[in-house]
């Protein structure tokens, strides 16, 4: 008797549970209609659609081309594989790939702490900080186009051009810049850290305001100088912002198109061929392999994902 009561309201309780979960979702629905949840959707709708049709779809297209041989004229040619075979064996992509991380290791070396270096002592500085901090930001300003074509006069090979005058001073040069295999890419470095140190100097002059003063007063109360508050003062509160940039900055350098584009095409001998470059060459050099382009440009996308997944796991306990 015991056990046959007990079954009975079990099952008693089930059939009260099931229209209970069912009225909770009900509510919860008509609480997020009468919340403002559709009107933020209907909001929402144009920008989601904008957003497919000009992001989404255009990678979704890309997938389907790298399965293909196109020309973006007559009707595709479903080929499989083949467009990331011919790639693979591309003689000069094991050229591109050195060149993108020679350009990459030498934007870090040089790249990555000059920004840090000059917001540290612009923060340091008493007066005309805003002017510094101006001066600073507008190599951004100019246009990319403009900036690379007016370095390409500094870069003259000439010994009446600029950096030769300049280093012509102290008894060197004429060097031939963007001529010679071994200094074109550093040419090409030393140009892009110039216009794009400005953004993330502004970046690391906001997170200094952060750092409470009361850290660099005991600092200095202990007989720390400028280098030792940088060490054990900044630096630990810019670590998250330093790993973020950090990432940005390999996945920019990894990226690189018009540097090598505008100031050497990819010479001389192809030491400044980089990846992005190599692309263009495929789809608009001459070639029309929009296929084999879009391969290339998928290959480049899954390494970047990977690189920055692993990254954001290994450093996430840096952050903190």
């Amino acid at each position: 008797m015991t056990t046959s009561t007990q079954t009975t309201s079990r099952l008693a309780g089930r059939t009260e549970t099931i229209p209970a979960r069912r009225l909770r979702r009900r509510r919860s629905l008509g609480t997020w209609v009468r919340g403002g949840g559709l009107s933020t959707l209907v909001i929402a709708l144009p920008m989601l659609l904008v957003f497919g049709l000009f992001s989404w779809f255009p990678i979704a297209r890309a997938v389907v081309m790298s399965f293909q041989f196109t020309n973006l004229v007559t009707p595709p040619e479903w080929v499989g594989l083949e467009n990331f075979r011919t790639v693979l064996t591309d003689p000069l992509l094991t050229t591109a790939i050195g060149n993108t991380l020679w350009f990459a290791a030498l934007a870090l070396v040089l790249g990555y702490p000059v920004p840090l270096v000059a917001a540290v002592l612009m923060s340091e500085v008493k007066r005309f900080k805003g002017l510094y901090a101006a001066l600073a930001y507008l190599p951004v300003v100019v246009p990319p186009v403009v900036a690379v074509l007016l370095w390409k006069q500094f870069y003259s090979a000439s010994a009446s051009g600029v950096f030769n005058t300049v280093v012509g001073w102290v008894g060197l040069g004429p060097y031939p810049w963007l001529q010679d295999p071994s200094t074109a890419m550093p040419s090409l470095v030393l140009e892009a850290t110039w216009a794009a140190a400005g953004g993330t100097v502004i970046i690391y002059l906001a997170a200094l305001t952060g750092v409470p003063s009361e850290l660099y007063d005991a600092a200095e109360v202990d007989g720390a100088g400028i280098w030792r508050k940088v060490w054990h003062v900044t630096l630990p509160h810019l670590r998250g912002i330093l790993l973020v940039t950090l990432i940005l900055q390999v996945i920019g350098t990894a990226q690189v198109f018009l540097e090598p584009y505008l100031f050497t095409g990819g010479g001389p001998a192809n030491s400044t061929t980089t990846v992005l470059l190599m692309i263009y060459d495929y789809a608009f050099g001459g070639r029309g392999q929009y296929g084999e382009a879009t391969a290339l440009s998928l290959m480049l996308a899954a390494v970047l994902a990977v690189l920055s997944a692993l990254y954001f796991r290994i450093t996430s306990r840096w952050s903190h």
